[in-house]
């Protein structure tokens, strides 16, 4: 289901995140190895990174398989950033293969993307939407998908003043008392990362100056570690990696 990565640290090209190594985003698009059940994740993709400086991140979204668009891979290489979220996407039956419905998503300066599935959406939709509350300011959280209730959840907390890694556990921890699922978010703010692990594999690989999160590693480096089912990690290149239990 999806795969996704964050990046913090010095700057790097949009393409060194998406194409290098020999198990990079882009060729998990097309053979993962740890899916959950779904062997392509080639119903669109996106990624969203901060500028230099800047607060608001920047997106590019398509409907395509990733590895179908040489115009982006191009253009990657000419983008530099020191923060960075993306993702490929395998559609869940019943939702449109839309761009509106690639991720990452956006509400203000923060990005987040959702690997997993909500089980019986329809039973719980309504319930998640009334929990989310007032969405009329994150436009995503209108997107025809299950991740869009649970993104609208985390962007009430996050507008509440719960910090990145609280807003994800909330929506995690919301939604997990109302259906199964998997439900491994990732979110950043620029200057930070955060992410849980319900029910899909995450991997962490910290450097002297840089922190990825990864669906899969994105090579053989030993230095990527798996983060324990139910968990919840908050990274920042002052304060390091840490791993918390849900």
């Amino acid at each position: 289901m999806c795969r996704h990565l964050g990046y913090l640290g010095p700057g790097r090209t949009l393409h060194s995140l998406v194409y290098d190594g020999e198990h990079s985003l882009e060729h998990q698009a097309y053979a993962p190895r740890m899916t959950q059940g779904n062997l392509l994740n080639a119903d669109g993709y996106g990624i969203g990174w901060y500028g230099p400086g800047d607060a608001a991140p920047v997106r590019f979204r398509r409907a395509q398989p990733i590895w179908t668009d040489a115009s982006f891979r191009e253009i990657a290489g000419a983008v530099r950033t020191p923060c960075a979220v993306a993702a490929v996407r395998s559609a869940t039956t019943g939702f449109p293969v839309d761009e509106s419905c690639a991720q990452p998503l956006r509400a203000g300066t923060r990005l987040f993307s959702h690997n997993g599935k909500i089980e019986g959406y329809a039973g719980v939709e309504g319930k998640l939407r009334e929990l989310a509350g007032d969405i009329a300011e994150v436009p995503d959280a209108r997107a025809p998908l299950d991740s869009a209730p649970l993104f609208a959840l985390a962007a009430r907390l996050w507008r509440e003043g719960a910090p990145l890694g609280a807003g994800l556990a909330g929506a995690v921890e919301a939604v997990a008392a109302l259906a199964h699922g998997r439900y491994n978010l990732l979110a950043s703010d620029g200057t930070s990362l955060a992410a849980t692990t319900w029910g899909d594999s995450l991997f962490v690989r910290e450097g002297e100056e840089e922190i990825q999160l990864a669906s899969e590693p994105l090579d053989g480096d030993p230095a990527w570690r798996p983060v324990p089912d139910r968990s919840l990690v908050t990274a920042g290149l002052a304060s390091g990696v840490r791993v918390d239990p849900l």
